[in-house]
């Protein structure tokens, strides 16, 4: 076998039963609502609402993921609000671009895979910033609104504000969204992930704890500044 066919991502050699889809698709939404709830409990720096969305675009493909998604965001509107309703399209847009990316094989390396959690992050906060801004005013009550308050308080007009701030949460999360999913997606059978063809889930605090506390550190300094 030549080199370069080692080397080229693995596509997935027959088509999961659907059994499994049902099975995997409720439960992905479950984890993203739960995760959620949590979050807005305990009013972390981070969402936590994709880390579900990120197991079923790798395991499932790029669409699956996405109606996990869309499901997220719609049940979550009964049970907390509909603020988070609109966001429904951020959680399709970081389905599409961890299946799509999965497909074309670009996480089957650590530096690759952390590369596309980064990607992922980017393209949410592109479509997130126009939902803050135009519809709700540039806060909807989440930790990032402090953040967003700070930058506004240094100057910086409000689109630049809120991305900005939503940028910092963002990274944290779809960084750790990753490797959870990536420590669940080794935990499941086998048979379901035979071909997914990623790195090991391998000293995952090594990562997300840094992750978390510069994001924290980050929002300490600005608003502290901010108060002078």
């Amino acid at each position: 076998m030549s080199t370069e066919a080692k080397a080229a991502p693995r596509k997935r050699s027959k088509r999961l039963p659907l059994t499994y889809v049902i099975a995997i698709v409720p439960v992905a939404a479950a984890l993203n609502i739960v995760g959620g709830y949590i979050n807005g409990i305990l009013k972390l720096p981070i969402f936590l609402d994709m880390i579900g969305t990120m197991v079923t675009a790798v395991v499932l493909g790029p669409w699956w993921g996405a109606l996990v998604g869309a499901i997220t965001n719609i049940v979550s509107s009964f049970i907390s609000g509909p603020i988070g309703l609109p966001f429904a399209v951020v959680n399709v847009a970081g389905a599409l671009v961890w299946g799509y990316a999965h497909s074309a094989g670009w996480m089957s390396k650590t530096w690759s895979f952390f590369l596309v959690n980064i990607l992922v992050a980017v393209v949410c906060s592109t479509f997130a910033v126009p939902i803050y801004v135009f519809i709700f005013g540039g806060a909807t009550g989440h930790f990032s609104d402090v953040m967003t308050a700070a930058f506004l308080a240094m100057g910086q007009n409000l689109i630049v504000s809120v991305f900005s701030s939503n940028i910092l949460v963002s990274l944290a999360d779809k960084i750790i969204s990753g490797y959870v999913g990536l420590a669940i997606i080794e935990a499941l059978p086998a048979n379901l992930t035979e071909d997914t063809n990623l790195p090991k889930a391998e000293g995952l605090n090594k990562i997300i704890i840094p992750v978390v506390g510069v994001v924290i550190g980050a929002a300490v300094i600005m608003i502290a500044l901010a108060l002078q």
